[in-house]
């Protein structure tokens, strides 16, 4: 093939636009975004003030023994609470100028909220070990009448354990579902409809 023919060919491919967004339809996205974003300032200043408040809780718990292990807990929770929170400010800082131009972009920024969904049940799932930290805790400083046996702090410990976690897991989903994922399907159909 010369080169002739390789650009008559190339002049032929068809080549697909990629759709554009009105300007009405980038309202439509506008406003579950603004929501979305709402919902994480107020969730960040929540998570604020209860980390302040646990700390609070933290200066007047004695025995001293006591008192460290829990600050030591919650300090900990704070470092995996940071980690997570970066990324969510990455989406947040990300969700202030979106460039919705066209359809791919929209995808783009379907594919990051649902990225984003997969962190946030990370998150609520990371306090796990923290849940069977404050059960030992809990066994071994608050005074029982008759001392605990060996199997019923294993039944105690497994126990909580277990439906710590699958509360965690349904608290989780069910708080992403009301603050971030029924706009998420909101911008899901609007990508939708721009596909018809």
């Amino acid at each position: 093939m010369n080169i002739d023919e390789l650009k008559n060919t190339w002049n032929e491919d068809i080549v697909e636009e990629t759709p554009e967004i009105s300007i009405e339809q980038r309202n439509k996205i506008n406003l579950p975004l603004e929501k979305i974003r709402k919902n994480m300032r107020v969730e960040f200043w929540w998570v604020i003030g209860i980390f302040i408040f646990a700390f609070l809780v933290c200066s007047v718990c004695k025995p001293f023994k006591l008192q460290l292990y829990i600050t030591v807990l919650v300090a900990s929770m704070l470092i995996v609470t940071v980690f997570f929170y970066y990324k969510f400010f990455k989406l947040y800082n990300e969700l202030s100028n979106p460039v919705l131009k066209t359809s791919d972009s929209l995808k783009d920024l379907i594919t990051q909220l649902n990225l984003n969904k997969q962190y946030y049940l990370s998150y609520y799932i990371s306090f796990a070990p923290f849940l069977v930290c404050e059960v030992l805790i809990v066994l071994e400083f608050i005074p029982w009448p008759q001392p605990l046996g060996e199997m019923k702090i294993a039944a105690i410990l497994i126990g909580s354990l277990i439906g710590g976690l699958f509360l965690l897991y349904l608290a989780g989903k069910f708080w992403f579902h009301q603050y971030y994922g029924r706009y998420i399907h909101r911008i899901e159909d609007l990508l939708d409809n721009l596909k018809r």
